[in-house]
């Protein structure tokens, strides 16, 4: 099943989940506040697109962290600054399990291979 990451309030996941809605595409919505991402998990996303993709440095999430953190980050603490500030991260996150996509454009999700529903 496709999961789809991200938070309740942010434009760009509502706008997201309504494209998936209008095309009956079968997904689970996990908030990053109430469902805590795995080390695993993130490293799986890192592996695909690197940890610079992960990051969203235009969030209200990334100016209230530390600037020493900020500053010294590197592929080997992106991993726990995300778990440390999940809305940190770029979102939505779409996971299709052997792929993932960050942030949302419309081009992009049209040009997936979706899996089909049961």
């Amino acid at each position: 099943m496709v999961t789809l990451y991200g938070i309740p309030s942010c434009d760009t996941c509502r706008r997201a989940r309504r494209w998936l809605e209008k095309r009956n595409i079968e997904f689970r919505f996990v908030d990053f506040r109430d469902e805590v991402l795995d080390a695993s998990r993130i490293e799986r996303w890192q592996t695909q697109v690197g940890w610079q993709p992960l990051i969203n440095k235009k969030s209200i999430t990334w100016r209230k962290i530390p600037e020493f953190d900020r500053n010294n980050l590197q592929a080997e603490n992106a991993r726990d600054l995300i778990l440390a500030y999940p809305t940190v991260m770029k979102r939505p996150v779409l996971d299709l399990g052997d792929k993932s996509v960050f942030g949302f454009d419309e081009k992009v999700y049209a040009a997936l291979e979706w899996p089909s529903n049961p």
